[in-house]
């Protein structure tokens, strides 16, 4: 909860302004019952109009202070609350974009978009909350007893012999319903999961019709989070029939013993009505506590998991660079004895050395999981090596400063997505390139006829994840996105596996012809012909380099190179 109070930190006094309203409203309303009895016990037996007019004007005045003193601190309960919540997810997400891969492996991304909504969402039903009844239900239950007290010390003393039994049902319900609340968390978590991957992947379970397998996958996350609910709810649903139990006992004993006390002539009855009026008060104000505490377990637990997330350490920080001069010849891409794993079992690379001088191609080729996409993300630093160095330009990545390394590189991954928008800003991408960037892209990209094919050309607006656009037109754009920005090393990862191979010698072409010398590239593919050209090629599997040279020389001295061409294309080198 120090989370929560830091957010708050910055509205003390517009939420003290706020609590002070409360207590003044609830001080108002404490006030009615009192002129109630007075006005039936000394007002009403004069009979004199103008004195009952008159006191009936103090309640009313008094019901319009508390009505507008609670509508004014609710409306700024409720701006707090909001814009509090607003910086937590703002922060929450900045920091969510800052995690490195591994930390983003271990929280999964389910459980990311889970924390950024239903968490904060709960939080700030939370802070919305506590500003409303946490100060209003105390002072109402607080100022009751002690006006009861005044009024019938010994009903009083029935009435409040019920609060320690109250107090008990709240303390252990609040302490076991933490626990079960992010364990609740935690299924919600794991059905955002499966119904991400089920939308992600919907055409995939389409055609190899898994519709049913994937519907049971859907049923038993559910009612696993049903099963957690619904034991979280039963917990906290006994608190309220507790409550009212002991409260109406209380009230049943305080009506009996006024009863007795009215006919032996030591109360009256309008000292017994108002104090029936605050046992309601009373009441009430013990149910609106025991929401609030339901409303904080809750809050409580996300509060914790948001917490985790925005108190994550840096993974991989800034390295101090070394003192040297860095030769003028150096490659522009080097790898010194890599080794890499994902789990910390089994090494996903091993001791992958190579190094490409600047402005040439490096062609990646591998069967599935031998490591091609790893390779990629440990040179953009996405994840930091076991052992071994990256070096750009002979400068270890892990000493470049993040956004300095992020401006190096243009990629286009086979994975990657556009938005909702316009085919100018989904290759612009808010980097204010100008048009005249965006075409030369895109004609490069050989996307130029996609723009040509459009109602409105660049302006024409994408669905969301580019769903109306072919898989082949998609990854055009993707790589003007990754052209348009004129990297210094250009990958493209699996990017042209949509691409037909006419388009595909096509945009080769075009990258020889107005990206040589340019750009140092990085083409990773399941296709001989997209890096047949490429000055160097790494053959990889199981994380580790079995061939490595031009095409010519892997045709005759790698097995799996030669098995891979003769697959695809009868051995043949293309043009």
């Amino acid at each position: 909860m120090r989370l929560i109070g830091r957010y708050l930190r910055p509205y003390f006094f517009g939420m003290l302004f706020g609590f002070l309203i409360k207590i003044l409203a609830a001080v108002a309303e404490l006030t009615l019952p009192m002129i109630l009895s007075h006005m039936i016990d000394n007002v009403v037996p004069t009979a004199e109009r103008n004195v009952i007019l008159l006191w009936g004007g103090v309640m009313l005045l008094g019901v319009l202070v508390a009505w507008g003193g609670n509508v004014v601190a609710n409306r700024m309960a409720a701006r707090v609350a909001r814009n509090a919540t607003e910086k937590i997810r703002s922060d929450l997400f900045a920091r969510m974009t800052a995690l490195s891969g591994r930390q983003l492996d271990a929280f999964t991304v389910s459980s990311l978009e889970s924390r950024l909504t239903s968490d904060t969402y709960n939080v700030h039903q939370m802070l919305g909350m506590i500003q409303r009844m946490g100060v209003r239900a105390p002072v109402l239950l607080i100022g009751g007893i002690l006006i009861t007290v005044t009024l019938e010390p010994v009903l009083t003393l029935v009435l409040v012999s019920t609060l320690p039994l109250i107090a008990f049902v709240v303390w252990f319900v609040s302490r076991s319903g933490i626990p079960l609340y992010r364990q609740q968390q935690e299924s919600v978590d794991r059905m955002t999961r499966v119904v991400r991957e089920n939308a992600q992947g919907i055409r995939v379970i389409k055609a190899l019709t898994k519709e049913e397998h994937e519907k049971e996958r859907y049923s038993a996350a559910n009612d696993d989070l049903s099963r957690r609910e619904a034991k979280a709810a039963r917990v906290m649903a006994v608190t309220n029939p507790l409550m009212n139990l002991f409260m109406n006992l209380g009230i049943v004993f305080v009506v009996l013993v006024g009863a007795y006390r009215v006919q032996g002539g030591f109360s009256h009855p309008g000292v017994i009505l108002a104090f029936m009026t605050y046992c309601t008060l009373i009441s009430n104000a013990m149910l609106s506590i025991t929401r609030i505490f339901i409303v904080v377990s809750r809050a409580t637990a996300s509060a914790a998991r948001i917490g985790e997330v925005l108190e994550t350490p840096e993974d991989m920080a800034v390295l101090p660079a070394a003192d040297e001069n860095v030769p003028a010849d150096v490659p522009a891409i080097e790898f010194r004895g890599v080794t890499f794993s994902y789990n910390g079992r089994k090494n996903d690379l091993e001791n992958v050395s190579f190094t490409l001088p600047k402005g040439g191609t490096l062609g990646v080729i591998g069967p599935t999981g031998s490591g091609k996409s790893t390779l990629i993300r440990l040179l953009m630093r996405l994840y930091d090596p076991s052992e071994g160095v990256v070096l750009l330009d002979g400068r270890d990545v892990r000493t470049i400063p993040r956004e300095e390394l992020a401006a190096r590189f243009g990629s286009a991954f086979q994975t990657d997505f556009l938005f909702a928008d316009t085919i100018a800003e989904n290759i612009d991408f808010c980097r204010d390139l100008g048009e005249d960037r965006i075409r030369r892209a895109a004609a490069a990209a050989q996307a130029s006829t996609i723009i040509e094919e459009k109602e409105g050309g660049l302006a024409y607006r994408l669905s969301i994840h580019g769903s109306n656009l072919s898989g082949g037109q998609k990854q055009r754009l993707l790589i003007a996105r990754a052209l348009a920005g004129d990297p210094e090393i250009l990958v493209l990862d699996d990017s042209t596996s949509a691409l037909d191979y006419a388009t595909d010698a096509a945009l080769r072409q075009a990258l020889r012809e107005q990206y040589a010398g340019r750009a140092t590239t990085v083409i990773v593919s399941q296709r001989i012909s997209s890096i047949l050209h490429a000055d160097r090629i790494l053959v990889l599997e199981e994380g580790r380099i079995i061939g490595d040279g031009t095409h010519e020389s892997l045709l005759e001295n790698c097995p799996l190179y030669r098995e891979i061409a003769d697959s695809q294309m009868g051995g043949a080198i293309l043009d």
